[in-house]
């Protein structure tokens, strides 16, 4: 397939199978079959996830188990996962906490604790499955518990100063701050008007191409997580700023490669995550201290704002694109809260 011819995720796709190549390399040569087994019903950036936590397994293996003492990764033998007891487990877990040395030291909270656990007891299921080992001790140790946090996001007075100072906001800068300002404000305004205004992740994002963004029916086509495509529809708003970029980006020659992207960078290139990341803590830093605002905060702002206008957590769930309905409920149940608080006040028994 020619290259220029490549969507953003195909390509994305093609570089995640050369990494998770070159990391499989550094794991026992068995853990190959696990991953080829895993291939049709993940994606690539999970198999690379999972390729990472098990690393660390064996590595945790190699350095703290005196049966594996003196011995390196590609000495590993299936049979070892027969002599992993339960226990060993917990420790492997207390020890995901915090691990290495001051110049290179790790850290995991609850969430990366679990994905730690789930990519392991799937590791392990698989060869208790196709019995090459006799027990499956992985499954004895509880998952770690997530305890919720509050939801951050934008009110809506912040969201529309969050715009306001994008478009307005280098009115009275000078010199070098100034011209990046005047060259990069529509773009900026156009992308963040489309995170807010539709909810739609980073990653998808980033991978819009000129061809994804339908004006007759104000839709765009994404790429959801596992690769499902789905139109997410926009309105006004988002349209006047798409249209505004897209007039701008007609002036803009990318380099060979990035002809079909959306959202280009300074350099011509697509954007990628880390720069949308960057320019949403750099805007939303001007506008709210005290909130750590990144593009799934915006998600997350887009979430509450159409569930506190419909009432209706499924329709939540579908345009976020939320698999498990129950995962949009988690995230938006203190909304529900607050609604049956005003209930307490709603209903007067007796005038005054």
């Amino acid at each position: 397939m020619d290259q220029t011819s490549m969507t953003y995720h195909e390509q994305t796709d093609i570089d995640n199978t050369l990494r998770l190549r070159e990391i499989l390399k550094t794991l026992p040569p068995f853990a190959k079959d696990y991953f080829r087994a895993i291939e049709p019903t993940t994606s690539t950036r999970t198999r690379i996830s999972y390729a990472y936590d098990i690393r660390v397994f064996f590595q945790f293996l190699l350095n703290e188990n005196p049966a594996l003492k003196g011995k390196s990764i590609s000495d590993i033998q299936v049979s070892v996962l027969d002599q992993i007891k339960a226990l060993d487990i917990e420790e492997y877990l207390e020890y995901l906490k915090v691990y290495g040395d001051r110049e290179n030291l790790h850290t995991n909270g609850e969430r990366a604790l679990k994905r730690k656990m789930v990519a392991l007891r799937g590791f392990y299921a698989y060869y208790y499955k196709h019995e090459m080992i006799q027990t499956n001790p992985s499954v004895l140790v509880d998952m770690p518990k997530i305890h919720d946090k509050a939801i951050i996001r934008l009110d809506a007075d912040e969201t529309a100063m969050l715009l306001d100072f994008i478009e307005h906001g280098g009115d009275e800068l000078t010199g070098q701050k100034k011209v990046y300002w005047e060259k990069t404000k529509v773009r900026d305004l156009a992308l963040i008007t489309l995170l807010l205004g539709t909810g739609i992740r980073v990653s998808e994002c980033v991978g819009l191409d000129l061809n994804d963004v339908d004006f007759k029916n104000n839709g765009i086509k994404v790429v959801r997580k596992g690769g499902n495509e789905m139109i997410v529809y926009f309105g006004e708003e988002v349209e006047a700023a798409l249209r505004d970029y897209l007039a701008v980006r007609e002036g803009i020659t990318p380099i060979t490669g990035h002809e079909n992207a959306l959202f280009l960078s300074t350099q011509r290139k697509r954007i990628g995550i880390k720069a949308v990341e960057n320019l949403v803590k750099k805007y939303a830093s001007q506008i709210t201290g005290t909130k750590k605002i990144t593009p799934h905060k915006l998600r997350s702002t887009y979430g509450t704002a159409l569930y506190q206008e419909t009432g209706d957590i499924y329709l939540v769930a579908d345009v976020l694109g939320h698999k498990d309905v129950n995962t949009t409920k988690k995230h938006y149940a203190a909304m529900d809260d607050q609604r049956r608080r005003k209930a307490a006040s709603a209903v007067r028994l007796r005038e005054d």
